[in-house]
């Protein structure tokens, strides 16, 4: 009778074939250690699919993604982008350059004040009549070089308007029919 007992080292076991040695000290750590990493990994996979159930998705970590910090000018190009306010936005560059595009004599006494995107008009107010009318004149060239700058079609006209008189009164030494200081202006 054989004194080896099944399952030990270069036994053969009770169908014949040869077993691994047990692990031992060293390996059978390794083995806890495997096996407590892949129960972590499913634990992790498992509450990463709870996570994106609930809508919370993946964190930001080490690839990029729409969380990130963003530099302030790749910030607004993005905000622009994504609202669609492009043609605002190149309007409002415009009103900034707005002596260069013109010229400084007409930039010092007319001035844009806004744009409306719908209507695609820019207002202009100018500080006498002479310099609006100055300014009605230039406007086909203008609208031309707007929208050679920002693009066919942004700016479809150009609204002057002339300084505001002031306010008109009602008296005994105005003659009848007379529109008083409003003659004179707009």
């Amino acid at each position: 009778m054989s004194t080896e007992r099944p399952g030990t080292d270069g036994a053969a076991g009770g169908d014949g074939e040869k077993r691994a040695p047990e692990p031992t000290g060293v390996d059978l750590a390794r083995v806890a250690l495997r096996a407590a990493k892949e129960q972590a990994r499913a634990r992790g996979d498992a509450a990463r699919q709870k996570k994106q159930a609930r809508g919370g998705g993946l964190r930001s970590g080490a690839r990029a993604d729409g969380r990130d910090p963003l530099a302030l000018g790749a910030a607004i190009n993005r905000l622009i982008n994504e609202r669609g306010w492009e043609a605002p936005a190149a309007v409002g560059g415009v009103m900034g350059r707005w002596p260069q595009i013109v010229g400084d004599d007409l930039a010092k006494h007319c001035v844009p004040q806004r744009y409306d995107e719908d209507e695609r008009v820019l207002s202009v107010l100018c500080d006498s009549t002479a310099w609006a009318t100055q300014l009605r004149l230039l406007a086909p060239a203008l609208v031309a070089r707007l929208n050679e700058d920002l693009g066919h079609g942004t700016v479809r006209m150009i609204k002057v308007h002339g300084p505001g008189g002031p306010a008109r009164r009602y008296g005994p030494l105005r003659a009848p029919g007379s529109r008083g200081p409003g003659d004179t202006y707009g």
